[in-house]
């Protein structure tokens, strides 16, 4: 996929460069050949004025399907390229699952058009959906479920399957008469059972149940280890609404991750490669406007010790190693606690157990490379007495980057904001306030 990726981005970047018939003959041949996905990673990785360049040339009933596989900031700004009538040709009788998609990136009055050229069951389907945030299960149904109720048989089962066989599908769902979801029945089992069977009888035992108002990373987690297709979504009076599939389930994990990713770093998991500079200075910098704040009280308290540093002049050349250690040890742990939160691992049954294990880790890491930094150092500066200041730092450090690296983000994680986006900063903080204090503390007291 890499290799073929990277051929197509090159074939469509050389097609687009020219204005020739020949030139675009060939940018046609090529989008046809390839598939949704892979036209929109490759429009992605073309600057602006290339990408709506091919976009030009895409055929209209492919359109609709690369936007869906797009992130929101370049599908923004090949949309904003489109005349009205090509807009309302792409909206066309639009299913609800693609609007859905497309709905963060559409401005109001684009919305609503297309939500007037749907059929009436899709538009009361993206409806629905619209009742629901982003974060949770019910906003990412999908309605294309094999149901029957309760008092079927195999014979109705085997008359269900003929007539359709969606995506993703391993079972049938059975409702009461109220429509409640009642049982599953693995499409497997139907088959050589007799005709007179009635469909109960053959129902899988502790089938899960995803609640609508369930947070859809974890939801799709649920689906992802359940070893079915799919599993049902009910209302909370337990009604069935839908189904959240592997297919959706594997792009929600996916996103998430990538949104993890881009947010330890400060960024959106949405920005585009090439959006407008102005725009990404803007989405930039505000965390570098943080990561200054704290730099700045990092420098602060590094000046309560100006005169330590004027007299031990190793001190100042040895600070860098004291910040970088404690900060690669405690940014192993965040992210390791990071994804246990992610994955629902880590609450208050194993929480100190946890804490006090990244401890042990730290002390013991702490130990050996405060052994090994002492010994360098005692070399360097000739002083045996700058070897054992850096060493206590050292573990100090350590030490106390494992416990941020637990805490950090359980406690933001309690305050309802994201451990990815600003728990990185905080542990950078501590660990260099920590580091710094603790080294040029401790230079002060054996060294002056």
């Amino acid at each position: 996929m890499t290799d073929n990726l990277t051929t197509l981005i090159e074939e469509v970047a050389d097609a687009t460069k020219y204005s020739t018939p020949d030139s675009k003959d060939t940018l046609i041949r090529i989008l046809n050949s390839q598939e949704a996905n892979e036209i929109a990673l490759a429009l992605e990785s073309l600057p602006i004025e290339q990408r709506t360049e091919a976009w030009k040339n895409v055929a209209q009933d492919q359109r609709l399907d690369i936007l869906v596989e797009m992130r929101s900031d370049p599908r923004e700004s090949l949309l904003d390229t489109m005349p009205i009538a090509e807009l309302d040709s792409l909206f066309n009788n639009i299913a609800a699952s693609d609007l859905i998609e497309l709905a963060d990136t559409l401005p109001a009055r684009l919305l609503d058009r297309a939500v007037r050229a749907m059929d009436t069951l899709q538009r009361s389907y993206f409806e629905d959906a619209q009742q629901y945030s982003e974060d949770v299960a019910g906003r990412w149904i999908d309605h294309d479920v094999l149901v029957l109720p309760n008092n079927a048989k195999v014979r109705d089962a085997l008359r269900l399957l003929r007539r359709q066989l969606p995506d993703y599908v391993d079972c049938i769902f059975i409702t009461n008469r109220a429509g409640h979801f009642s049982e599953a029945i693995r499409i497997s089992r139907v088959f050589g059972s007799p005709d007179h069977v009635p469909l109960v009888d053959l129902a899988e035992e502790d089938f899960s149940v995803i609640n609508a108002q369930e947070d859809a990373v974890a939801a799709a987690t649920k689906v992802q280890r359940s070893g079915f297709s799919a599993l049902p979504v009910v209302g909370e009076n337990g009604k069935l609404l839908g189904r959240l599939d592997i297919g959706n389930a594997c792009e929600l994990t996916q996103e998430y991750y990538e949104n993890q990713l881009m947010a330890s770093a400060g960024m959106n998991e949405d920005e585009d490669l090439f959006s407008p500079i102005v725009k990404s200075t803007k989405n930039r910098a505000i965390w570098l406007g943080i990561n200054l704040l704290t730099a700045f009280l990092a420098s602060w308290f590094i000046g309560l010790f100006e005169a330590t540093l004027q007299q031990v002049v190793a001190l100042a050349v040895l600070m860098p190693v004291v910040a970088s250690m404690g900060g690669i040890a405690g940014s192993q742990t965040l992210t390791l606690i990071i994804r246990g939160l992610a994955l629902n691992q880590i609450n208050a049954a194993n929480r100190n157990a946890l804490l006090k294990k990244e401890l042990s880790v730290g002390a013991l890491n702490g130990i050996v490379w405060a052994f090994v930094i002492a010994i360098v150092a005692s070399i360097w500066f000739d002083s045996a007495m700058i070897g054992v200041v850096i060493a206590l730092a050292i573990l100090a450090n350590i030490l106390a980057a494992a416990a941020a690296g637990v805490c950090i983000p359980v406690i933001l994680d309690k305050l309802k904001l994201d451990p990815a986006l600003s728990g990185a900063v905080v542990l950078t903080t501590v660990t260099d306030i920590v580091g710094f204090v603790a080294f040029l503390g401790l230079g002060t007291l054996l060294l002056l």
